[in-house]
């Protein structure tokens, strides 16, 4: 049941509606002025429709219309891409408010949405057929849609081959625009790589180049320091009061005194160890003096070398440790921009691309050629049984001249409502109630293939009447049966093949006149039947003829009982 409540409150002359709606097929009947499309109203505006100050009851701040409906699958990507997906996701709730000024505030499943959201959500949800509300039936994208669910054709897989062709057209575009500036570019990253591979910086050798530098510029300072701490160490032979020396004739003048004060022994070892660190420090020093001595030409080679590191360093504009992850990110950039300018590459990929779009188009064009006379003859068909004898509906398929994301070709519906007459465009059509009738062929034709769940008829009975009638009402049942239908009609034979029946009424008060509507069910919509036969004054005749017309095909009606007439609910 796509469409479970609709709820008024202050809405032209309804003070307050809440209405449960059933599936299958509802007709909404009353008396003339009572309002009868003011609910068709309501549900548009909860769909997107414009919103007004006339909406608003009188003496009223605002009005408010929500409507409830089961979430079609198809339409979740959708809501949750918005932000409007549900924690039941089994519920869809739209919500409207427009105040005395005209301004409007709409809500889907509680957040805050736009007009134009509700109008997109619309199409998963009802479709709108009357008089004067032409939706899908004269909107080129809608058209194919229906031609393209009853051919069964694989819309998705053009579209994506669509898709996919266009991103290669775009980037071949892309590279022919840039092919100038990328040629430029590509010489420039050259020219710097080829400025810093002279150098070849490698990582971490900037810290060591520093290192050593310093070492090598005060080489003579350092010589001079370590042969100070080997004369401090080791002494020479006039000094007598070197710390290896000492420290050796200290340790012996204890060692000798071990036997008779034990405690001396341990601090002779600890003399000893620190003898023998000494020693090995001096041995060191020794062998830096072997081979420390002021090199003037390794030092103006690191010279050179640093200052091309700051050079290069300044002209890019960055610290000189990160030349070697500079010199990197250019060789990146190279191999990209030589990737992206092989227009070879792109020019093939845009050819394959676009024969694999074309051939898609060709099979979707095949199965549309082959669906448009059988949805044409179907529709044709239900045409004769509703008052357009002699009528002809036809699909057109007009090439294009160049391919276009939906294929090769765009869809009309054209209709000639009488015998001799040419099809033309359906909206062309001047008669409403042909129009609406044409719908319900349609409708009923294809009443397993549209997204919509909700199909609203309003006044589809317009010029008709007897056998057409009846067949009105037979096919609204039908279609039904697939469909959740809601009809406003005039007409008896209609109203009694619903499988619910709705009353508008009218009432006047001290408030000013208010609408109300209510099911009819029993002998009450037996005597709504007969009010819409004969008018306020009604008959046994009258009643007999309505009981004959709610029994279904084959029942024995039983005999008129007398009743009193409906009370609309308040």
């Amino acid at each position: 049941m796509p469409l479970r409540r609709l709820s008024l409150r202050d809405f032209v002359i309804v003070p307050e509606l809440e209405l449960e709606l059933a599936p299958g097929f509802t007709a909404l009947t009353g008396e003339t002025g009572a309002g009868k499309s003011i609910l068709i109203d309501a549900l548009q505006l909860a769909l997107g429709g414009r919103g007004e100050a006339l909406w608003v009851r009188e003496g009223q701040p605002r009005c408010e219309i929500s409507a409830e409906f089961d979430a079609p699958a198809a339409a979740l990507p959708w809501l949750r891409e918005g932000g409007f997906d549900n924690a039941d996701g089994d519920i869809l709730l739209l919500r409207r408010v427009i105040d005395a000024a005209g301004k409007s505030r709409a809500w889907i499943n509680g957040s805050p949405a736009t007009a134009g959201q509700l109008r997109e959500l619309a199409d998963w949800l009802v479709d709108i057929h009357g008089q004067h509300a032409w939706q899908s039936l004269t909107r080129p994208a809608a058209v194919r849609a229906l031609l393209d669910a009853y051919a069964g054709a694989d819309s998705a897989a053009l579209l994506d081959a669509w898709q996919r062709r266009q991103q290669a057209e775009s980037a071949l575009a892309q590279a022919r625009a840039a092919q100038d500036s990328q040629a430029q570019e590509r010489e420039r990253l050259l020219w710097q790589i080829g400025e810093l591979d002279k150098l070849a910086p490698a990582d971490g050798e900037w810290d060591e180049l520093n290192q050593r530098h310093a070492r090598l510029s005060h080489a003579q300072a350092l010589i001079d320091a370590a042969q100070a701490a080997v004369t401090a160490l080791e002494g020479d032979d006039a000094d007598a009061a070197a710390a290896l020396p000492a420290l050796t004739q200290a340790q012996h003048a204890l060692q000798a005194q071990s036997a008779i004060e034990p405690e001396f022994a341990a601090l002779a070892d600890t003399l000893e160890a620190s003898a023998a660190q000494l020693r090995d420090a001096a041995h060191s020093l020794h062998a830096y003096l072997r081979r420390a001595e002021p090199d003037p030409q390794q030092l103006a080679a690191l010279d050179a070398r640093l200052g091309l590191w700051i050079s290069l360093a300044r002209r890019y504009r960055r610290p000189p440790e990160e030349l070697p992850a500079l010199l990197a990110l250019w060789r990146q950039d190279l191999a990209r921009l030589e990737t992206s300018a092989d227009l070879d590459q792109l020019e093939r990929a845009a050819r394959e691309s676009h024969a694999r779009h074309l051939q898609a188009a060709r099979a979707v064009s095949g199965q549309r050629a082959k669906a448009a006379p059988r949805l044409a003859a179907a529709v044709t068909a239900a045409m004769q049984n509703l008052g357009m004898q002699g009528g002809r509906f036809d699909v057109a398929l007009t090439p294009l001249a160049e391919p276009a994301v939906h294929g090769l070709e765009s869809a009309s519906f054209l209709v000639a409502a009488h015998a001799g007459s040419t099809p033309r465009a359906i909206d062309k059509v001047a008669s409403g109630g042909e129009l609406s009738r044409l719908a319900l062929a349609i409708a009923v034709t294809t009443s397993q293939l549209g997204a919509a769940g909700v199909l609203v008829f309003d006044e589809v009975d317009a010029g008709i009447g007897g056998a057409v009638a009846a067949t009105v009402g037979q096919l609204l049942h039908r279609l039904g049966q697939d469909r959740q239908v809601l009809c406003v009609t005039h007409l008896p034979q209609v109203a009694a093949c619903a499988d619910r029946h709705l009353v508008v009424s009218k009432q006047a008060g001290a408030g000013g006149v208010t609408s109300s509507v209510g099911p009819v069910e029993g002998q009450a919509r037996t005597h709504e039947i007969a009010r819409m036969m004969g008018g306020e004054r009604i008959s046994d005749a009258t009643l007999a003829h309505a009981l004959e017309l709610l029994q279904p095909p084959g029942a024995n009606p039983p005999s008129p009982a007398a009743a009193p007439a409906p009370k609309a609910r308040a």
